[in-house]
């Protein structure tokens, strides 16, 4: 190539523009970027708007959440709560000079349970009433001691006094033993069998006393007093028998006049009462005996 050439080739070349490439993203490719960036910032900003209103009416503070506070003891809690899910703690308490509430639409139940988690004590408080189930039952004073307990061999009373306020009284089934039993100041004491007999027996002695009143014993059968060793004392300034039946003597023996009687004894024990005369007339009016 001549130098001719070249100088000619070199301005054409330098008359042309120069070509531009563009690098980017143009057009409505460009609107839609924006729009989407615009978007993502409002999201951004509500979220952050929900999570703060969230956390203002939830209460989050760095010791706990609304109503629950972490401490070095544990949790505590204040206000009313509802587990829809079991809990497990090793103490509940209440707030200092607070009731301890536990409520249910149906019942309570608290269940110990062993190492082979097998039942052992169970206590049920629900709509028809409270039930307990264990080995033994006690009941303790605030000083301590025994007021009441139950078990399957006996039933404890530690009480200075066992009080009976229902209109019938206390009825037993089977034997009562007690060293004592009083009536209240100015009430009666009524021992009573209406269907069956009553036995009182002691191997030393029964007393029988009332200081401010009167003793009445009534049955429908016979009434025994019986010692096998001992006597029977009746020790008082007048010992009335009421309805005795009288025995018929002689005649010749009496008069129709005669207010004096005495009182005999049957070999089966009953007793009668005959006109007394100069001697006994037991034996001439011991037709009752027969």
């Amino acid at each position: 190539m001549t130098q001719e050439q070249c100088t000619h080739r070199n301005n054409v070349q330098s008359s042309e523009k120069p070509h531009v490439y563009k690098v980017g993203i143009y057009g409505w490719r460009k609107r839609c970027l924006y729009f989407f960036v615009l978007l993502l910032m409002i999201l951004i900003l509500v979220n952050l708007a929900l999570t703060i209103w969230i956390l203002k009416v939830m209460n989050f503070t760095i010791d706990g959440m609304g109503n629950l506070r972490i401490t070095e003891k544990g949790l505590k809690l204040e206000g009313d709560s509802e587990f829809l899910q079991p809990l497990y703690a090793k103490e509940i308490q209440s707030r200092s000079g607070s009731p301890l509430l536990l409520q249910s639409s149906k019942n309570v139940s608290i269940n110990i349970l062993n190492g082979k988690n097998q039942l052992v004590t169970q206590l049920i408080a629900g709509s028809s009433g409270v039930r307990a189930r264990g080995k033994m039952l006690e009941v303790k004073s605030s000083t301590g001691k025994l007021l009441f307990s139950a078990d399957d061999q006996e039933v404890v009373v530690g009480a200075e006094r066992l009080r009976v306020t229902g209109a019938e009284g206390a009825v037993f089934s089977n034997s009562v033993e007690t060293p004592h039993v009083r009536a209240e100041p100015f009430k009666e004491l009524r021992l009573e069998s209406p269907t069956r007999s009553l036995y009182m027996e002691a191997p030393k002695g029964i007393q029988i006393l009332a200081e401010a009143g009167d003793i009445q014993a009534t049955c429908r059968s016979d009434l025994r007093l019986e010692s096998k060793d001992g006597e029977i004392n009746l020790d008082a300034r007048r010992i009335r028998l009421l309805r005795l039946p009288e025995g018929k003597a002689s005649p010749s023996g009496t008069t129709s006049r005669q207010t004096v009687y005495e009182v005999c004894v049957c070999p089966n024990g009953k007793l009668f009462l005959s006109q007394a005369g100069k001697g006994s007339t037991c034996q001439i009016s011991n037709n009752v005996c027969l």
